[in-house]
């Protein structure tokens, strides 16, 4: 099993920048295609961005195209999530996740290892 933590969540204003970060241990993450998820309170956990085992391809959701940047680094067992320009409504709990399957998966159950979270809040 692969454990994942996120960290980089933080208070930000409107127009803001945030690059969230997600360690993992226990196995390497070139064995997975790794993705971010996000729930806001009241609501349903959400596709935000996903990428290959390699980084060769990159999802996004379509809410968000434009203002956000997964990449990884396998060497240092890690993946990254750039968000720029943000806006109050992206305020949630973001999660990693990882898959071993070679599609990159939009839906939650196409992850089986998740981190706890953290937490991204944007004031108007």
């Amino acid at each position: 099993q692969v454990q994942l933590v996120e960290s980089g969540g933080d208070l930000v204003q409107a127009g803001g920048s945030l690059r969230l970060s997600c360690a993992a241990s226990g196995r390497p993450i070139s064995n997975y295609a790794m993705g971010w998820f996000r729930q806001a309170p009241g609501k349903e956990r959400e596709f935000v961005a996903a990428i290959t085992r390699s980084g060769g391809t990159t999802r996004y959701a379509d809410s968000m195209k434009g203002r956000l940047t997964i990449s990884r680094d396998n060497d240092k067992n890690t993946v990254y999530l750039q968000m720029n320009s943000l806006k109050p409504e992206d305020t949630a709990v973001y999660y990693c996740a990882a898959s071993l399957t070679w599609i990159l998966g939009t839906t939650p159950n196409s992850y089986g290892n998740w981190g706890q979270g953290t937490q991204v809040t944007v004031s108007s």
